[in-house]
């Protein structure tokens, strides 16, 4: 039976709800904040599998973003402005005071999801973002499904509909660490990309795509991780395909492998963790490169980049999107 509590409450006193599902291998604790993913473990390993925190608090604070879905648009656009329907739509600031990460200070990452429907092995969580919601043109209906596989994988599915022509990239924004060191080191990943997005200084892109050929950003074979310093966009593919496996991650007792249909994938090693470490699951603390977060997405900047796969929904279609993330006991498949 489907399992779910209090997991604490929000300054305006709302309840935040967390779920519990069971099913093929895998335990998964998910909030109805942000419909976070707040810890996943596999039977037989002993330590978590994702970072998370123990209490509401830190969900607020500095793991704001931590295993959430984030959005409306997933990543940064550049100078949070688009251009749509015959005008400029001014955007959130939230990225360095110039541009918008994530959909905005109040992205889907900090708004709380109602549950639609809930089993012992999935949940389906339901959010309205209004019209001029961050800036964004357009009501938007959203639906996430967070679901445990029998083949031992976490699948997360979101849709969307629109009144209005919108940005449209939704992330699962996970950390994932496979050994329970505490690092990546030993992490070995593997990227079926040929080409990064070209950033600035802001991270933002240029519009340019430079190739991960004979540079510290190609994973194309597996490749150790250790203490390098990413967030990065790479370019699967230049539109939406069928599910196909993307990237490997790998430590000697635990590998994942994630499938999907997205065009992007960005990675980000999280060396920004404070030195002291961020309290985190099981009394652990998350230092620098203490988990690696890996979202598959549309291309950051996408709306500004008319030659970037188009990343706008219009009101008569439906945004739907399925990533998985499949775990296997020992080395990668």
């Amino acid at each position: 039976m489907p399992d779910n509590q209090i997991f604490g409450h929000l300054p305006d006193g709302r309840a935040v709800e967390r779920v519990t599902l069971r099913g093929g291998g895998l335990t998964a604790h998910v909030l109805t904040l942000g419909a976070i993913v707040q810890d996943l473990r596999l039977d037989g390993i002993a330590h978590p599998l994702v970072l998370g925190g123990e209490t509401l608090d830190p969900y607020l604070g500095p793991m704001n973003y931590f295993g959430a879905i984030v959005g409306r648009f997933a990543n940064r656009i550049g100078n949070a402005r688009v251009h749509l329907d015959g005008r400029d739509w001014a955007l959130d600031r939230n990225w360095r005071g110039r541009h918008i990460l994530h959909g905005g200070s109040r992205g889907t990452s900090a708004e709380l999801w109602q549950i639609t429907a809930l089993a012992a092995d999935h949940v389906t969580l339901g959010l309205t973002l209004p019209d001029g919601h961050m800036g964004f043109p357009g009501q938007m209906q959203v639906a996430a499904t967070i679901a445990l596989d029998p083949d031992c994988a976490l699948r997360i599915t979101v849709t969307a509909t629109t009144d209005r022509a919108t940005p449209c990239s939704f992330a699962h924004h996970g950390y994932f660490a496979l050994d329970g060191s505490g690092t990546l080191d030993h992490h070995l990943l593997q990227i079926h990309a040929e080409h990064t997005t070209a950033i600035d200084d802001d991270l933002i892109p240029t519009g340019a795509l430079d190739p991960v050929a004979g540079t510290e950003l190609d994973f194309r074979k597996p490749r150790a991780i250790g203490r390098l310093p990413v967030d990065h966009n790479f370019c699967l593919s230049d539109g939406p395909q069928p599910m196909r496996t993307v990237t490997h991650l790998s430590t000697p007792a635990l590998s994942m492998t994630i499938e999907t249909a997205e065009p992007g994938l960005q990675v980000f090693t999280a060396p920004n963790l404070p030195p002291d470490g961020l309290p985190g699951l099981d009394g652990r603390l998350y230092r620098p490169f203490a988990g690696i977060a890996l979202e598959a997405q549309a291309w950051p900047d996408a709306p500004n980049q008319p030659h970037f796969p188009p990343a706008i929904l219009h009101p008569d279609d439906t945004y739907h999107r399925t990533t998985r993330y499949k775990f296997t006991k020992g080395a990668k498949e």
